[in-house]
């Protein structure tokens, strides 16, 4: 996953808003959102080569997204990411008690941002930092880099979140994350891979031969703990495979 925003809002009767982009090499084997066989609790898309995922939801209000930090310097990883939002997904610890295991252990994964929810509460934990955060009512966003840092597709994309939140509907999140425009040189931040990549990957929605937006997630929980998620699929330039629904 490399773009998230969303709106935390406890108290509200629409407390959670998350609008995602999932962006990676169309080659990588997925399936798109789907009750989980082995874990029917479960609903989310699946990494195929790893087993993991990048957002989904299980039990008891638990929600999980992350998203990737862009470092062509940093080691090889021992572990898949994904495997981070699964293993929440399918568990039964709390947040704290999750993140007590996963703070100790982040050397083991690539770098990432993680956000853990249980229905009372939200929390991000970048892998980079030494402590976890519980976070406020607010508009948030992520890309591969820290909580809001200010890249131009984060921006805009947390612009127009704002912008829907006063009647938030899958299909108006969905297309905020479908804007392909790349950002002006001179505002693409400088993350090490060169400026054709970094603008390149500068758009909120990113369509290229062989990487780019494979997936975008519109996901809208009820203040009675009722969940909408709906997720578009793409391949190579972007062509659109197919939309998903699930209600939960």
């Amino acid at each position: 996953m490399c773009l998230i925003v969303f709106a935390w809002r406890p108290g509200h009767a629409r407390p959670l808003i998350v609008a995602a982009n999932r962006d990676e090499f169309y080659a990588r084997p997925t399936l798109p959102l789907a009750q989980w066989p082995d874990a029917p609790h479960v609903h989310a898309g699946r990494d195929l080569e790893a087993g993991g995922t990048w957002l989904g939801i299980g039990a008891e209000g638990r929600f999980a997204a992350l998203t990737n930090i862009r470092d062509p310097g940093q080691l090889p990883a021992f572990k898949s990411r994904g495997e981070l939002v699964a293993r929440f997904l399918t568990g039964n610890l709390s947040i704290a008690d999750y993140l007590g295991e996963v703070v100790p252990r982040a050397s083991e994964y690539g770098g990432f941002n993680l956000l853990l929810g249980d229905g009372t509460e939200l929390w991000h934990h970048n892998a980079r930092d030494t402590q976890p955060q519980r976070l406020g009512e607010g508009l948030y966003g992520l890309s591969n880099a820290g909580l809001n840092t200010p890249w131009p597709k984060l921006l805009k994309a947390r612009a127009a979140l704002s912008e829907v939140l006063d009647d938030p509907q899958p299909q108006a999140l969905l297309a905020l994350l479908n804007d392909p425009q790349p950002a002006p040189v001179a505002e693409l931040p400088d993350t090490g891979v060169g400026v054709a990549t970094e603008t390149l990957l500068s758009s909120v929605f990113i369509a290229s031969p062989a990487y780019g937006t494979r997936a975008s997630t519109a996901l809208i929980v009820h203040a009675d703990g009722t969940r909408q998620m709906v997720e578009r699929s793409f391949g190579p330039h972007g062509g659109h495979l197919g939309e998903v629904e699930v209600r939960v």
